[in-house]
């Protein structure tokens, strides 16, 4: 026998964007089984809850894990009459208590039944399992610690799984000491001022614009500029700011769109869609709540804050262009506002995930984990038809049905997975990245100092040769001759190899040989 949420989404027929990840049925003996992130669990009859919506919601509640979009689906088909029964008949009990209390959060409505006068307060959901909100607020009506990370118009949930609390215990401060312990506070700063060039030309590799030079150099340096220091950085204000910076004054419609947009690819027959952004008319209302979140949940874990919030803005979509390059500005954003990381540190996140094929395809899967199932939920409910000009300029014929239905999912997506790949995105950044780097610019500098002590040269000229050389398999070109005459002096010319050369070959800090 079905039981449980999923009883509960067959009864009342609710479609989800976002399908419940745990089914519950009463068996013979009690077992859990997990495959493909579907999670099957076997109760004994012990377990057997009334078949009711109180015995099934409980049992939910119990055992099973939340799920905002399909709570806040099933009260709208409900209504209050069950729920205000149940607080009836158990006035005291938490189940009861935490239904009424989700049932009036998330719908906006007031249930027919009496404040909760007695018993002590119990958290809405459980810290221990879920991210919450850092200071909880104390609900007299209920007696409930409203400890939800968002507010009605935007909550995410990120589950606290074993994979996601073993991410979260890198110890991102720790791991840059170290790297300044290593190779030097000076050496990791001009590290930065080169990462912030690379992190801009990867973030346009992510977006197959590598070629574009003078848009790679526009977003190093917005993110030079603005990283942690630009006032309220999900202000409309400030998103215009940093998309006129990232594309130019004279791009077109800059600012919050007011336009439908969505995701894809166009191909010579038709477009494919792989993801439809909320309705231009609710984005104030999306980043608002977004913002609610950063609120509550500051001091709480900043990867996991530094992923929801930039997943969360991709997701929400509320440029017409740029909001790829500002989602990944926004992790690095996040970190040098709590203090994980000191100003003037960007971690070239982008860089890691163009690093390897397994990295960029697990970047495009992370955002398929909401993408796509809420595309196969509404897969009958857009089509292209007549081609309208909207206010901002754009002229699309792209029409969506389920505007209204999808805020649901819009409004409460699991963030689980996004949390987990950006925090093994950063540990690989800093572990791997960061100190490559660090490396690569100590051989350089000495590289430099050597071929200086052969000829003295300005550091462009040194800087020219030890390439070539490095390039060329440490033998001096033709053309290089030219350009250096003294090059042309034999033992000169082997001097300077075998000073660059012995430059790359020594042994490096922190390689890891001892």
């Amino acid at each position: 026998m079905q039981v449980g949420f999923k009883a509960l989404a067959d009864r009342y027929r609710i479609a989800l964007a976002q399908p419940l990840r745990v089914e519950s049925v009463i068996a013979t003996t009690r077992m859990s089984h997990e495959s493909n992130g579907r999670v099957e669990r076997k109760y004994p009859i012990s377990y057997q809850p009334s078949d009711d919506f109180a015995g099934h919601f409980e049992f939910g509640l119990k055992y099973e894990e939340i799920h905002l979009e399909f709570f806040a689906r099933l009260f709208a088909a409900v209504g209050p009459a069950p729920v205000e029964a149940w607080c009836r008949q158990t006035p005291f009990g938490q189940y009861a208590r935490r239904t009424g209390f989700l049932y009036e959060w998330l719908t906006g409505l007031h249930l027919d039944v009496p404040d909760v006068t007695n018993g002590g307060y119990v958290d809405a959901v459980s810290s221990q399992h879920y991210l919450t909100r850092v200071e909880p607020l104390r609900i007299r009506r209920w007696r409930i610690n409203d400890n939800l990370p968002g507010v009605p118009a935007f909550s995410p949930l990120i589950r606290r799984t074993e994979a996601v609390q073993e991410a979260l215990q890198f110890d991102l401060g720790a791991a840059l000491r170290e790297l300044n312990q290593t190779f030097g506070a000076d050496i990791l700063m001009r590290t930065a001022s080169w990462l912030t060039f690379k992190e801009s030309r990867a973030s346009f590799l992510i977006e197959r614009e590598a070629d574009k030079a003078d848009r790679i150099q526009r977003f190093a340096h917005v993110i030079a500029k603005y990283c942690g220091y630009i006032e309220d950085p999900l202000s409309s204000e400030s998103l215009h700011t940093l998309q006129t910076g990232i594309l130019g004054e004279e791009a077109l419609g800059l600012g919050l769109r007011r336009s439908p947009v969505f995701v894809g690819q166009a191909t010579m027959r038709e477009d494919i869609v792989h993801y439809i952004a909320p309705q231009y008319e609710v984005l104030t209302q999306l980043l608002d709540g977004l913002k609610a979140f950063e609120l509550a949940t500051r001091g709480a874990e900043s990867l996991a804050r530094a992923a929801v919030i930039a997943f969360a803005f991709v997701y929400i979509h509320p440029m017409r262009d740029g909001n790829g390059r500002i989602h990944r500005f926004l992790i690095n954003d996040t970190l040098i506002r709590d203090n994980a990381v000191p100003d003037g540190v960007i971690l070239p996140v982008s860089a890691t995930i163009t690093s390897s094929i397994d990295f960029r395809a697990r970047y495009d899967r992370t955002l398929e984990v909401f993408s796509r199932p809420f595309m196969q939920r509404y897969a009958a409910s857009y089509r292209f038809g007549e081609l309208v000009v909207y206010e901002d300029g754009t002229r699309s014929n792209l029409a969506f049905d389920d505007y209204e239905d999808a805020l649901y999912a819009w409004r409460y997506p699991d963030l689980t997975e996004h949390v987990l790949y950006t925090a093994q995105v950063v540990a690989h950044t800093v572990r791997t990245e960061m100190a490559d780097e660090a490396r690569v610019l100590i051989i350089f500098q000495r590289a430099q100092e050597r071929l200086k002590e052969v000829l003295e040269m300005p550091d462009q000229d040194a800087n020219r040769i030890i390439r070539s050389l490095k390039e060329n398999g440490w033998q001096v070109s033709g053309k290089l001759r030219k350009a250096y005459p003294q090059l042309e002096i034999a033992h000169l010319a082997e001097r300077a190899v075998e000073a660059v050369r012995s430059a790359f070959e020594e042994q490096d800090p922190g390689s890891g040989d001892k």
